[in-house]
């Protein structure tokens, strides 16, 4: 049997376009948690700007979110705009450890103006922790159910989306719907980390990142406030686990 998982959803307070100051953030949140997984919204480092520049994995400004992870232990999927060695970019999600920076997962489902810029990524991924399989999804990905279904053919525990979702009240229902429809449909864990606040073009987004068990019901979910963090601990068998709240986190 599996040791448990601590994963945390964070919804960090953007700082504007500056990413060494997001990635201060990023690597405030990861040492005031005990995650081991720390799951950010989509495109959390630059925010929600589809002009900002491309992050390199060598990257001087990230820096902070390794040492983070070094000093903690912790794994910390975040979001930013990559450049392929062919010149092609992607919405990714960069894996950092301790020890290095990889992206892990490009966008497959663009939407909107994306497009005019980024280039789909080509196929799901998972992410290995400890024995445990994340499937990983980006903002629309997480709104097709076939790309859920394709994720969870490759063998994964949890279906984890990095995603940002406007404000109001039917965004919150749709957000929610997703995550409830994806648990359901594959019966597995749906971790959600979206951005509350602002964050790039966006004045305002949805908050409510949490946690979703096997059976569609909320484990543990924060509020619309930026600056929450929610943390839970999955355990074998599939549907049990323990919710706690961390330093400026919302309800659980």
């Amino acid at each position: 049997m599996r040791n448990p998982l601590t994963v945390a959803v964070v919804q960090p307070v953007w700082a504007g376009p500056d990413v060494l100051a997001n990635a201060e953030r990023h690597a405030q949140a990861i040492e005031e948690s005990e995650a081991r997984l720390l799951v950010f919204p989509e495109l959390s480092l630059t925010g929600y700007d589809l002009d900002a520049q491309s992050l390199a994995v060598d990257d001087s400004r990230l820096q902070p979110i390794t040492e983070a992870c070094r000093s903690t232990g912790a794994v910390a999927p975040v979001g930013a705009p990559v450049r392929d060695p062919d010149g092609r970019e992607c919405i990714a999600t960069l894996a950092v450890t301790g020890e290095d920076t990889t992206p892990v997962y490009r966008k497959m489902h663009l939407h909107g103006p994306e497009s005019d810029r980024f280039t789909p990524g080509a196929e799901p991924a998972v992410l290995t922790v400890d024995g445990w399989r994340p499937g990983l999804a980006i903002c629309y990905d997480a709104a097709v159910p076939q790309h859920a279904a394709d994720t969870a053919a490759l063998g994964i525990d949890a279906y984890v989306a990095s995603t940002i979702y406007g404000p109001g009240p039917a965004s919150s229902a749709r957000r929610d719907s997703h995550m409830r429809e994806r648990a359901i449909a594959h019966g597995t864990w749906v971790v959600l980390a979206t951005a509350a606040g602002s964050s790039g073009t966006f004045p305002q987004t949805s908050g409510g990142s949490g946690i979703w068990t096997p059976d569609g019901e909320p484990a543990a979910q924060a509020d619309t406030g930026a600056g929450r963090t929610v943390a839970f601990t999955i355990r074998t068998p599939a549907r049990s686990g323990t919710a706690r709240p961390l330093p400026g986190g919302g309800p659980v």
